[in-house]
């Protein structure tokens, strides 16, 4: 039986935290990086690292007609997952399973509507703390991935993927209610990836006993307000048990977002405190933790040079 083989879309943090495990476990020829012309010059003239250690990558342009990968992880930002989307068409085959490691609430339904809903399995990425800097990720916290089929039509995708992580030994759960996984993942990228980069903080400023702990809260329980609105069982108790995994991450570490103001680059917050506004608007429910953050962080980008 033919090997299954992996196409990683995006070599950010999670690119390169997940490709070098995958490569290191299922060897490099079957995980595929997915890259232009200009990335592969760079990346192997420069080098990619984690924690300090060479990964060595399978590079595959994006023009390159291969066969079609069995698995497609996307790790790009939500600000590029147009283009991310482009790059991996040559990937795509009929019986392709995609997974997507963007934040947020909405890339499903995005990748499913370019190539086919059918094709996408539900995907958290949860409990990481990788941090790039240059070409190098740091990281001491792999995380896992929550997968699930949000649909019963969608279990033998599952049971392929699952198939393939349990060969590369890669951390995983299947989880039954996987879209109330998706929205446990957004209120922990509400409270803390906003209030980090408005604080200008690390992870440890938002762990408990953090100074700005009860922020990064209260920004929480707004999304649980409206996550009730559309259905969806989020409770206090998600929000606590958040804080149990941000309380176990490296505290001198930093979510994408305050990467992004350092690098002054835009951020995803109208992945975050933008959508919440959005279904504040429309569910009549206030949201005054996230209307602030909304507005510092516009304001902190309006003085980025690119504006």
């Amino acid at each position: 039986m033919r090997d299954k083989t992996i196409a990683i879309v995006g070599l950010g943090a999670l690119g390169i935290l997940y490709g070098q495990h995958l490569s290191a476990a299922l060897g490099k020829n079957r995980v595929r990086i997915i890259v232009n012309q200009e990335r592969k010059e760079r990346y192997e003239e420069e080098g990619v690292t984690l924690n300090g250690v060479f990964c060595d990558f399978n590079y595959v342009l994006e023009t390159e007609k291969t066969s079609p990968a069995d698995l497609i992880i996307v790790c790009t930002k939500s600000l590029t997952l147009d283009s991310g989307m482009e790059s991996m068409y040559n990937q795509v085959g009929e019986q392709t399973t995609i997974i997507s490691l963007i934040n947020g609430i909405s890339s499903e339904q995005i990748i499913g509507s370019r190539f086919g809903h059918e094709k996408v399995i539900p995907t958290v990425a949860i409990g990481m703390d990788a941090t790039r800097e240059g070409q190098n990720v740091r990281s001491k916290v792999k995380g896992w991935l929550q997968i699930g089929a949000d649909i019963p039509e969608k279990e033998s995708r599952l049971h392929q993927v699952m198939a393939l992580f349990d060969e590369a030994a890669f951390p995983y759960v299947v989880e039954k209610d996987i879209m109330l996984k998706i929205w446990e993942k957004f209120i922990m990228n509400v409270g803390v990836n906003q209030v980090v980069m408005v604080n200008e903080t690390t992870y440890g400023g938002v762990q408990t006993g953090g100074d700005f702990h009860a922020q990064a809260r209260a920004a929480m329980l707004e999304v649980v307000s409206i996550a009730q609105s559309e259905g969806i069982l989020l409770t206090e108790e998600h929000v606590q048990k958040a804080f149990d995994i941000i309380d176990t991450v490296d505290p001198d570490g930093m979510p994408s977002m305050r990467q992004d103001g350092f690098a002054r680059r835009p951020s995803e917050v109208e992945l975050f405190s933008g959508t919440i506004l959005a279904k504040s608007d429309k569910y009549g429910i206030a949201a005054p933790v996230n209307e602030f953050l909304y507005s510092e962080v516009k304001r902190i980008e309006s003085e980025y040079t690119w504006v």
